[in-house]
């Protein structure tokens, strides 16, 4: 079982290798398996990827992303406004006159109601990486269009397709179209793939994820 300052290296070597942020003014601490991270970094999207990046290292149990957003050009938030909108417009995944952008401070607030969650998820992608961006809040709802039909069923049978899943590890409750998922799983990547996988069984408006990623032997 890896050390926290083994995970503490792991991660800032994690951090350095990648091209696509920079990692020179970016904290990490470790305790218990869970990656604290602290400093600045120059757009909302980059502070994304650091999160995203970190747990994908073996062992880490959980991120707590204390980033700060430091633009290095600020923008107004009329035109982070406008911007958004035309964002949100442009996307081929996000229904048209469904999705509102609200901001303020630089700080994106998404509302409105789509049919399924990669077009909630769309909307957020569309609005990450603009420009003068420091942060998102997605209150978008989910409003089904179809009746939940055999979800349980759905969703186990997609766990068993998949080669990261250990699907006998995962149980699966379904309450309507709530699906409730619990368990344990060997890294975060692993996790976020079983919800994804909940997400896509038709009539689905709510995930539940209390599956726990393990410490890894």
């Amino acid at each position: 079982m890896p050390t926290d300052s083994d995970l503490r290296r792991d991660v800032e070597a994690e951090l350095e290798s990648d091209p696509s942020i920079d990692a020179s003014e970016i904290g990490v601490a470790v305790s218990d398996g869970v990656a604290t991270l602290t400093g600045r970094v120059r757009s909302y999207w980059e502070k994304w990827s650091v999160e995203r990046i970190v747990e994908r290292v073996a062992g880490v149990r959980g991120v707590a992303n204390d980033l700060e957003v430091h633009l290095g050009t600020e923008r107004t938030d009329t035109d982070i406004a406008k911007a958004a909108a035309d964002a949100l417009e442009w996307s081929i995944s996000v229904p048209r006159n469904q999705v509102t952008a609200k901001v303020e401070d630089g700080w994106i607030t998404l509302k409105g109601e789509v049919s399924y969650e990669y077009q909630r998820r769309a909307a957020e992608r569309a609005v990450r990486s603009l420009t003068g961006v420091k942060g998102v809040t997605n209150l978008i709802r989910i409003k089904p269009r179809v009746q939940p039909r055999d979800v349980k069923e759905r969703i186990e049978s997609s766990f068993e397709r998949q080669a990261i899943l250990d699907a006998k590890r995962i149980s699966v409750q379904v309450s309507g179209g709530e699906v409730t998922l619990r368990g344990r799983v060997r890294s975060w990547s692993e996790r976020h793939e079983a919800e994804k996988a909940a997400w896509r069984a038709p009539g689905v408006w709510k995930v539940n994820n209390y599956i726990a990623v393990e410490e890894a032997a």
